[in-house]
């Protein structure tokens, strides 16, 4: 497997420099903006903002019962133009990231996000009737568009730009900036909002709103060209050089020879793979396919993007008014904030694992207790006391603040950590069209499903995060501190994917497997006489990797990958003379112990 799980005599140098923090803040943009545009909270406060969407909201009607007689929900106006189109994008991303960069399907995100919102912001103002709507449409299927582009592409350069050791904290910036974006929509749409009387295209609130996107959009465009391209990327399309420059940069020292020299391995191997789609569902892939899959989609059924989306209807008709609602919205949106801020410091000390699972049992308490509360509350002049709707509210709150430090940015984390360098690229596109479809699915079934199973549906969510955080404890192996291109071992090491891999000298691992050379300690494999010597300067055969230590007896063989002899050599001690001799036609290596042992 490329992306090598070699266990390295030495840690990865590097620390926290002004140019990455920089790097990570404009490179975040997007998923502000996707916030922004994608979860829109606030915009189901007001009857104007959602009649532009096409969507039933009545804002006069205070109880459940109305809502689902009038046929609320019904009409999912909103999502589709922008998920669909972004599902078909974050695939089209994969071979554009690939093949130029993650930098260029950035740009071509924040090229998409400014033309859509620059439509939807001036189309209405300049045209009063008729195309109006269809302009409004055309800009929210380009921002789609950007959405796909963006989300494939921004967590992979986050992950690959972080040294191992703040990895987690730095790729949280994401989920932090989606958090931001829902937050300020809902404060914007607030103040934006249209009075009934007044067509929303009277207002010019929207511009505004939208305009704000369009500026943030074209500061991000401009800001990533300045950006450098990832270490990762650039070796994989063969500036070693350069990437080692940006390596160096990044990490603020130039001994970053242990990583440079990991990330070569797995680019080399890397570039001899054309067809990452099909490779990505060879059986040595198994436990990363199945993760891109089912992270995504548990983050979606936890519920949490649902009710960010309708919490004011739901809190309308849990008796708050207008104003009221619109300040809960903002409770619930600055609790998400808070925790993801406060998260980003703790995920490279506690784990991604701590976190899932004690994120995943707080939000099944919470969502038990509010299905209980609203049992029979939920209905034609049923409000809850002042009480319980305060501690609805606290509950809900305490849900998002679990939320925002675990599936939140795990979700998207974790995915984009773990793929072997050849496949990440279509490996994040499966995480982000699995991601966008779920949130879909479950944001346009929340107010269908809320009319007749009331209660029953937070029972139903929690349900599933039940499942959620029973999968995590069984199969998703830590993945904390590990840097990117030695993920593969640990699938190796885990009590229920071994089973699952094939061995590393098997057909199954990939339809070109070669045997493996073993590397053994107290068996010197002799050379023979009659056959010609092999340089040092090859590599090793492409399913073969070493995995050194500190002690020469720890050498073992651990998954499949490329790694040179000098590679390992340097990774030897000092004290031991080692003469590796590549066998090109048996692939046998020698070790030869120095005298002096």
């Amino acid at each position: 497997m490329v992306g090598s799980a070699i266990r390295k005599a030495e840690p990865y140098q590097g620390k926290v420099t002004a140019h990455l923090i920089v790097t990570c803040v404009i490179a975040s943009i997007g998923g502000f903006i996707f916030g922004y545009v994608g979860i829109p909270g606030g915009l189901t406060l007001n009857e104007g903002i959602a009649d532009l969407y096409e969507e039933l909201v009545y804002s006069n009607e205070h109880y459940l019962d109305q809502y689902c007689r009038d046929g609320a929900g019904t009409d999912a106006g909103y999502l589709p133009p922008l998920y669909i189109p972004g599902i078909i994008a974050s695939l089209i991303a994969s071979p554009v990231t690939r093949k130029y960069g993650r930098r260029r399907s950035i740009i071509i995100s924040g090229f998409c996000f400014g033309i859509g919102a620059a439509l939807i912001a001036i189309v209405p103002q300049t045209i009063q009737y008729g195309p109006d709507k269809l302009g409004i449409l055309v800009g929210r299927v380009i921002a789609g568009l950007g959405i796909g582009f963006g989300t494939q592409a921004i967590p992979l350069y986050l992950s690959e730009i972080a040294p191992a050791q703040f990895r987690g904290g730095f790729s949280f910036m994401f989920q932090l900036a989606i958090a931001l974006g829902i937050l300020i929509a809902n404060i914007v749409n607030y103040v934006a909002r249209v009075p009934e009387e007044r067509r929303w295209t009277d207002y010019k609130g929207i511009s505004i709103s939208f305009g704000m996107v369009a500026f943030l959009a074209f500061l991000m465009t401009v800001g990533v060209k300045f950006l450098p391209e990832t270490p990762n990327s650039l070796i994989q399309r063969g500036s070693k050089d350069k990437g080692r420059q940006v390596l160096e940069k990044l990490r603020g020292t130039e001994n970053v020879e242990a990583e440079f020299q990991d990330v070569v391995a797995a680019g080399q191997s890397a570039s001899t793979v054309k067809r990452p789609f099909i490779s990505i569902f060879w059986k040595r892939n198994r436990p990363q396919l199945v993760m891109a899959i089912l992270m995504p989609m548990f983050q979606a059924l936890t519920g949490m993007n649902s009710l960010l989306y309708y919490a004011s209807i739901l809190l309308r008709n849990m008796g708050f008014g207008e104003k009221a609602s619109f300040y809960s919205s903002v409770m619930i949106g600055t609790a998400l904030v808070s925790s993801t801020l406060l998260s980003m410091g703790t995920v490279d000390r506690l784990g991604r694992r701590a976190l899932l699972i004690s994120g995943g049992i707080l939000m099944i308490i919470c969502q038990v207790i509010i299905a209980v509360i609203l049992k029979g509350k939920l209905g034609d002049h049923q409000h809850l006391s002042k009480s319980l709707s305060i501690l609805v509210m606290v509950l809900i709150c305490i849900s998002a603040l679990a939320f925002g430090w675990s599936w939140g940015p795990l979700g998207w984390t974790i995915p984009s950590e773990i793929f072997p360098l050849e496949v990440r690229s279509a490996g994040q596109s499966i995480t982000v069209a699995v991601n966008l479809l779920f949130t879909l699915l479950v944001a346009d079934s929340f107010l269908p499903l809320l009319c007749p199973l009331r209660f029953g549906l937070f029972l139903f969510y929690a349900g599933c995060i039940t499942a959620s955080t029973v999968f995590v404890y069984l199969f998703l192996p830590e993945t904390n501190g590990v840097p990117i291109e030695e993920m593969a071992c640990l699938w190796r090491k885990h009590w229920f994917w071994k089973k699952i891999l094939p061995p590393p000298n098997s057909s199954a691992s990939s339809p070109t497997a070669v045997p493996p050379t073993v590397i053994s300690t107290t068996s010197v494999a002799q050379p023979d006489a009659n056959r010609r010597r092999s340089p040092l300067q090859p590599p090793f055969p492409p399913s073969t990797i070493v995995s050194t230590s500190k002690r020469p007896d720890d050498l073992l063989l651990c998954t499949t990958g490329t790694f040179s002899a000098f590679q390992l050599a340097a990774k030897l001690p000092a004290r031991i003379q080692i003469r590796l001799r590549l066998d090109l036609a048996f692939q046998a290596i020698s070790v030869t112990y120095s005298p002096a042992l």
